[in-house]
């Protein structure tokens, strides 16, 4: 009886430690999954860069320098893309004779120091944007990629992979910030009008500028946020792709100054490339409501693909884009 006993409790003992085993394992699978979903999430996007105060001073600063550095060279490219008369002529005396009135305007005679000083109208329109946006864009786009790739980066990871994953979420975050910088438009708007048509703004205070334009001065919000919806995407997202190709991010790696210097270069790059055409539309067109164009482009597609090409192609685009390109140096 002792052997039968031991003979059947023997495999009982052992279907139960088995079940015992099983239901453990059991545990620490959901355990172990949990764990890696939480690190895949993280693992989508880099780590948080900084707290956000220093995102906010250094986003600031760059703002500041920005200006204090390029408003001349974006002077140049504004004043090229509201130019309606062509430049390119039949010898290079006569584009350079058209290039010089159109950059330099009622000023095109006077000497090289009074018209390096003609560069700088509405400064203070563009020191008040330039900071509140780059603020706004640098200091809020971390943000909003730390939130995203918590809440979707195993999503992100399992359809565009590890690296992509990263770069995807960085570039997304990225546009949504870009259609959120439409609130600033009309700081933007002051700053081209006193480029490109100074007249006029003068005599007229701020106060009176809002009191009067009111939210005449979102026209072309549309249009701005047509642009900004792909140039922000592919600023963050070149940007992100950048690092991802130098290994910038993996395993902890942070990256050094020139890293940080070629990635940002790259993602500017691109950014100009994807919304150069549309921010030619914006400057030349900024009274224009984009569903009035997009509705007549359907009528007659020549005239808003082929009609403002044709007149811009040959005389601004290349000229502004090498000036935004140049800015980058």
């Amino acid at each position: 009886r002792s052997r039968s006993f031991s003979h059947f409790s023997f495999p009982h003992r052992s279907i139960l430690r088995f079940s015992a085993v099983f239901k453990m394992t059991d545990q620490d699978k959901r355990g172990m999954k949990k764990q890696h979903e939480a690190v895949a999430a993280t693992s989508a996007v880099s780590n948080t860069s900084g707290n956000s105060k220093a995102r906010i001073l250094g986003s600031a600063i760059a703002g500041a320098s920005e200006l204090a550095l390029f408003h001349p060279v974006d002077t140049i490219a504004k004043r090229l893309m509201s130019t309606e008369t062509r430049i390119v002529a039949a010898n290079v005396s006569g584009t350079a004779l058209n290039l010089n009135e159109a950059i330099f305007r009622e000023s095109c005679n006077k000497t090289a120091i009074q018209k390096f000083g003609s560069l700088f109208p509405g400064v203070g329109y563009g020191a008040v944007y330039k900071i509140l946006q780059r603020i706004y864009k640098f200091g809020g786009q971390p943000v909003l990629k730390d939130s995203l790739g918590k809440k979707y980066g195993v999503e992100f990871e399992n359809r565009f992979g590890h690296q992509n994953g990263r770069t995807m979420i960085a570039a997304v975050s990225g546009s949504l910030i870009g259609i959120g910088e439409v609130f600033l438009l009309p700081l933007d708007a002051l700053k081209v009008k006193a480029q490109t048509a100074p007249e006029q703004l003068k005599g007229r205070g701020v106060v009176d500028i809002f009191a009067k334009e009111g939210f005449g001065l979102y026209r072309g919000a549309g249009w701005t946020a047509a642009r900004n919806a792909p140039g922000s995407f592919a600023l963050f997202g070149g940007n992100a792709a950048a690092k991802s190709y130098m290994g910038v991010g993996e395993d902890g790696q942070r990256a050094t100054w020139a890293q940080d210097a070629l990635s940002s270069a790259a993602g500017a790059i691109a950014s100009i490339t994807v919304a150069q055409p549309l921010d030619v539309i914006k400057v030349s067109h900024p009274h224009e409501h984009i569903f009035n164009i997009l509705f007549d482009s359907l009528l007659n597609p020549y005239k808003l693909f082929l009609h403002p090409w044709r007149r811009h192609a040959s005389r601004t685009d290349h000229s502004t884009l090498q000036s935004r390109v140049y800015q980058l140096f």
